[in-house]
Parts: structure tokens; C-alpha cells; sequence
């Protein structure tokens, strides 16, 4: 049996269980950060540091995407899953620095006027829904991929792999919008 047969039977289940439990657990757990009444005094300004460093890293991952379609597309395997593992990993480290920012920091009212201000919120709201949504065909796709179930990997990526793209390059932009009005 092939390794994708073994693994494309039961062992799925149980990994879709786990992707969706973490799919709904991570937007539950930012909104809460997002609106919970006091923030945790982490006694250090350092985080504050965190917005720009997730820029570059948002940044990284959409260069990462953007390489790892170009690989695909000229049929080398091996460099396209390099650079969606790079974009994988830079996710993580995104998702992690996220959490802790918005932990212990109050989030900033974007202070633009007139017509900015309804692009600003279009990109925003567009940016907040696509990423809660996002994760569960990024996970999926990954472990389609991973795995190396092909036919699985592509039908997911289909859906994935443009929500994945216009988060990253929307939080690049939300964040170079608000970075004007940071108060630190």
C-alpha cells in the first residue's frame, strides 16, 4: 500500500477532527484577546515592537506563496513545498507574535478621514473574516500536501491558496495604514 492510502483512510478523520478543532479554537481565542477588558501587563515595552515585526513577516509569507505558485507551476516539487512550508512556519510565528501583542497591547483606531477611512475598513473587515475563515483550508491543504495526497491537495488549495494570498498581502496594507497612529 501506498503511503497516501494508508493515511488517506482512517488516519484522516482523526487529523480533520484535530484541524477543525484548531480552526475554530485560533479565531476564538483572537476575538477574545481582541475584546477582553484588561490586557496582561507583560512589564515590558517590547511588545510594541510586534506590529512591524509581523509586517515583515506577513511580508516573508506572501513572498513565500508567491514562490511557492511559481514552483508548482514549473513542476518542481520539492522548492514549492519548501516555500509553502516557509509560509506555514512564518503563519505560526505570525499567529504566535499576534496573540501576545494583542494580549497585552489595546488595539489602535485607524484616525484617516473621508474616502481612506472606507477603504481602510474594507481592507480591515475583508482582512479580520478571510482570516478566520482561512485556516481550516490552509491546514487542510498543508496535510493534503504533506501527505501527499495530490488530488485532495489541489481541490483544497483551489480555495486556499487566494484567501491565504489576500490575507497576507491585506495585513501588509492594514498595517502600513494604521502604523501613522500607533501611540508608541
Amino acid at each position: 500500500m501506498e503511503r497516501n492510502e494508508v493515511i488517506g483512510s482512517s488516519g484522516d478523520k482523526g487529523i480533520i477532527k484535530w484541524i477543525t478543532v484548531i480552526a475554530i479554537a485560533v479565531p476564538v481565542v483572537v476575538a477574545v484577546l481582541l475584546f477582553m477588558p484588561s490586557k496582561l501587563d507583560l512589564a515590558s515595552e517590547w511588545v510594541y515592537f510586534l506590529p512591524h515585526l509581523n509586517a515583515v513577516i506577513n511580508s516573508a509569507a506572501t513572498i513565500a506563496l508567491i514562490m511557492g505558485l511559481y514552483f508548482i507551476k514549473q513542476k518542481n516539487i520539492a522548492l514549492h513545498r519548501a516555500s509553502m512550508t516557509a509560509a506555514f512556519g512564518l503563519g505560526a510565528i505570525f499567529l504566535v507574535a499576534y496573540v501576545i501583542y494583542h494580549a497585552a497591547a489595546e488595539s489602535t483606531s485607524f484616525g484617516g478621514e473621508g474616502f481612506i477611512k472606507s477603504v481602510y475598513y474594507f481592507i480591515l473587515i475583508t482582512h479580520i473574516i478571510l482570516a478566520a475563515v482561512a485556516l481550516f483550508p490552509i491546514l487542510l491543504a498543508y496535510y493534503y500536501g504533506y501527505t501527499d495526497q495530490r488530488q485532495k491537495h489541489k481541490k483544497v488549495v483551489k480555495y486556499a491558496y487566494p484567501i491565504w494570498l489576500y490575507v497576507t498581502i491585506t495585513g501588509v496594507l492594514v498595517y502600513l495604514m494604521i502604523s501613522p497612529y500607533y501611540n508608541f
